[in-house]
């Protein structure tokens, strides 16, 4: 029987470096972060949480941090340790332009969560009407569920979005 890899301790130096660097996604640092890239920073470096730099970028609407990182390799179908990606968080926060880039660069339209919520059942509990025509006429199946047996209309009438029912009715009866 194996036993667990024991992973070296990161001294403090290495701990606030790595803080600076989720720092500069966070504040979306462009330049910073292309410096890093190109000197050999992963792109897909997490944080504790399992939060990529692209997650927390795309999180904070920073697009040109975000094309970036993309543009360095980083992968717009990481997951955190919660199972969340970025394009959920940008269709959470209501960033069209950041889920048009996420798409642009191979995100899964219908990648759901670890609770089955696709981007378009997010963007429907939180009302985000633009979000979801977008979504779906990029392929986002309005009859998809998540782990509770939600569809996107289900979740927007769980959390009372009002126009986001009546947009997927429409969806729906045409």
């Amino acid at each position: 029987m194996q036993t667990p890899r024991q992973l070296p301790e990161l001294d403090d130096a290495t701990l606030a470096f790595a803080e600076h660097v989720f720092d500069s996604a966070r504040n979306g640092d462009s330049s910073r972060l292309g410096e890093l890239l190109r000197q050999g920073m992963p792109a897909d470096l997490r944080n504790h949480a399992g939060d990529s730099l692209l997650m927390l970028a795309s999180y904070h609407g920073h697009l040109d941090a975000s094309r970036v990182l993309l543009e360095h390799g980083a992968d717009p179908q990481l997951r955190n340790i919660r199972g969340h990606t970025s394009l959920a968080g940008a269709a959470f926060k209501g960033d069209l332009n950041m889920i048009e880039l996420l798409l642009a660069h191979g995100a899964d339209v219908e990648s759901p969560c670890e609770d089955g919520k696709t981007a378009l059942i997010m963007a429907a509990m939180f009302n985000r009407t633009e979000i979801i025509e977008h979504l779906i006429a990029r392929g986002a199946n309005p009859q998809a569920v998540d782990a509770s047996g939600a569809t996107a209309l289900v979740a927007a009438a769980m959390m009372g979005a009002q126009d986001a029912q009546a947009l997927l009715r429409s969806l729906v009866s045409s």
